[in-house]
């Protein structure tokens, strides 16, 4: 075995896991209106405990319905109600051989009055979080005990809903964090004060598991070993309270990091490195002797065999890496990297576009997750048919992907000498290199799938006169807006896309006109190369087009880095040597460059729709030929209509039992059970 310490047998407590990688807890707004187990979360956390993960920790599971909540839809298990649909969940995923424990959560004042049904949040102190500014109410000794009540009740609901244990959610600036730590916690009584008055709260929760479990109903505790934060949790007090908790005989630790207002070491962007986080683990792991777990960016297999083979943790919580592929542990153990489904920790749809906005999970990379009771596979078709994709970025590839699972034939034509799309630009500037491998999957996968590749071929109609096309998908992409401005179409005027490409070099004076995700990030892209940018944006903010997580990001890197920028400015003419802007009162501003920069939007490139149509073909347009928009839209279009098609060309009889899919699952039973 390639990886054996990653596939090596592992104990949280008196909890046997099958090997050392572990789900850690992640909101997928997947419960029910009033925080019930539902259908879609079954099938969601069943399908990651098919592909082989040892340990399951489920989302945030609020102890305090609704006054605790976090985000709208939050699990829950306040009360004996919600017991029956928790062992429906503990069922589905111990079918398949995965451990399942469930993390107990309260949000003391990191949430809002929106998500608490208008109760005003609570917390150790009547000090707001910095980002949320909503002031909560300081908690009185009893309410404090009342709360530490709960937690005990909810863990022993757990337990007897089948559960192999629990998660004390102590990281992440939430209600348990909050009195831990001296950056919330402001109290000068038993609950305050020293570092063993702040633990009290966490204390008393484990002491009250402990004698109402049996004391063999293993916890796991989660905490943010460094906030990053002034006045917050460093790495040396944390040492301090890891010490602490094992004495209270906590089983396992799990070492995250941060809090709401240093949210980029919770979720971080792509620009962050795969292990970034694990000197944490790493560090609190000489302090015990019990596992310790560690997180943060880890998406290869060969990353994390590294850090077990170096003690540095002894177990893996992998996180997005599992929403992008929930058969990553197989494929690991396979020995099939190359057949894995990376995150490119992108955070637009698992987070920033779909969570943050109460909406369910979604993936970039992945269009089945949080849809696996839509999609639990791709229909095996009994009458294979010929497919032609035209347009070979992501789009194009995904659908020649799912047809070609279902057994159909395409031939993929591209013009480029190359295939990836706008992926080959997009993972140009600094930090964004991780996006490629998006298009390094999908290339994979459809040559592995025997999809008839055709480079450097320009498709017209009459490209695919005779060779007995099914239906035609259109893939085309689009191109570089060019703007109505005076001066646009002068020599020293270029694109953001020409500038990536290498297409164009620029002088030692650059402006961008567009201060949208990519305009920005072409600008650090040229600033690293020693160019002097500015970035001219007519609106009042850069970015906005940018996930939130990952603008602060790109905002701060912008900072950094001394790239110049204005807003609110309107650029009226291009020149030869600069270009004139309004400002909002009308004013006019001279920009000296030695060349312009235009990112201003895109346009659908789709030629090719009416003149096919016209010769009697059925076309399908998808990805930015329909409509210019993220990676994350071209991948889920691809995957929807290339699904459609499968299952209208599909007779009924390819859904019987036997599926590829289902077959392939019989192979895997062996090593799940």
């Amino acid at each position: 075995m390639r990886f054996p310490k990653l596939f090596e047998e592992g104990y949280i407590g008196n909890m046997q896991l099958r090997n050392r990688t572990v789900m850690p807890a992640m909101g997928t707004n997947l419960a029910s209106e009033i925080g019930g187990v539902t259908p879609a979360m079954i099938h969601y956390y069943r399908e990651r405990a098919k592909g082989g993960v040892g340990l399951i920790i489920t989302e945030i599971n609020s102890v305090d319905t609704p006054q605790g909540h976090a985000v709208t839809n939050q699990l829950s298990i306040h009360n004996n109600s919600y017991i029956a649909g928790h062992n429906e969940l503990v069922e589905a995923v111990k079918e398949h051989g995965a451990k399942i424990i469930t993390q107990l959560h309260h949000a003391g004042r990191a949430t809002t009055t929106e998500n608490t049904l208008g109760l005003q949040p609570v917390a150790p102190s009547a000090v707001p979080d910095p980002t949320l500014n909503v002031v909560p109410r300081e908690l009185t000794v009893f309410e404090i005990e009342e709360i530490i009540e709960k937690f005990v009740k909810a863990a022993v609901r757990a337990q007897h809903a089948g559960y192999d244990g629990i998660e004390l959610h102590g990281a992440h600036g939430y209600l348990i964090n909050q009195f831990m730590s001296a950056f919330s916690n402001k109290r000068t009584d038993l609950y305050g004060g020293d570092l063993s008055g702040r633990m009290r709260f966490p204390l008393e929760i484990i002491k009250g598991i402990k004698q109402e479990t049996g004391g063999n109903f293993p916890i796991v505790f989660r905490y943010s070993a460094d906030e990053f934060v002034e006045g917050g949790i460093n790495l040396e007090e944390a040492k301090q309270i890891a010490r602490m908790l094992q004495a209270a005989g906590v089983d396992a630790l799990n070492i995250s990091s941060g809090v709401y207002a240093s949210m980029q070491t919770i979720l971080e962007p792509m620009s962050y490195p795969e292990g970034w986080r694990v000197y944490l683990a790493e560090n609190i792991k000489r302090e015990v002797h019990i596992p310790v777990i560690t997180v943060g960016v880890i998406r290869s297999p060969e990353t994390a065999e590294a850090i077990l083979k170096e003690g540095r943790a002894d177990f893996i919580a992998l996180g997005r890496t599992l929403i992008a592929d929930p058969e990553w542990p197989l494929k690991a153990m396979e020995d099939r990297p190359e057949d894995i489904r990376k995150c490119i920790t992108c955070n637009i749809w698992c987070v920033g576009e779909r969570v943050l906005r109460d909406l369910h999970i979604r993936c970039t990379v992945n269009p089945a997750a949080g849809r696996e009771h839509e999609y639990p596979y791709i229909p095996s078709t009994l009458s294979p048919r010929h497919f032609a994709v035209i347009g070979g970025g992501p789009a194009g590839m995904e659908a020649a992907r799912v047809l070609s699972i279902a057994g159909h034939s395409v031939t993929l034509f591209e013009k480029e000498p190359e295939l990836g799309g706008q992926v080959k630009l997009a993972c140009m500037p600094p930090g964004k290199e991780k996006i490629r491998w998006s298009t390094d999957y999908l290339q994979t996968q459809i040559r592995k799938l025997g999809v008839d590749i055709r480079l450097n071929t320009e498709v017209n109609a009459g490209t695919l006169q005779g060779m007995d096309i099914s239906a035609v998908i259109l893939a085309t992409g689009a191109a570089p807006l060019i703007p109505d401005i005076a001066g646009v179409h002068n020599k020293t005027v270029t694109t953001a896309w020409d500038v990536l490409a290498g297409r164009y070099q620029v002088g030692n004076k650059v402006v961008i006109i567009g201060g949208g995700s990519v305009g920005c990030e072409t600008a650090l892209f040229l600033k690293h190369r020693g160019v002097d940018v500015t970035v001219v944006e007519m609106e009042d903010e850069l970015a906005v087009d940018t996930e939130p997580i990952s603008r602060v990001a790109l905002l701060e890197e912008l900072r950094k880095s001394g790239v110049n920028t204005l807003t609110g400015f309107n650029v009226r003419e291009i020149k030869p040597d600069g270009v004139i802007a309004l400002d909002k009162k009308w004013k006019e501003h001279w920009i000296p460059c030695t060349h312009a920069v235009l990112s201003v939007g895109a346009i659908s490139v789709n030629h090719l729709e009416q003149e096919l149509k016209q010769r009697g073909m059925r076309v399908f347009v998808i990805g930015d030929a329909k409509k210019p928009r993220k990676l994350n839209m071209a991948i889920s279009e691809a995957f929807l209509t290339a699904q459609r098609i499968s299952r209208a060309e599909t007779p009924i009889a390819a859904y019987h039992p036997f599926s590829v899919q289902q077959y392939q699952e019989l192979q895997q039973e062996q090593y799940m059970q």
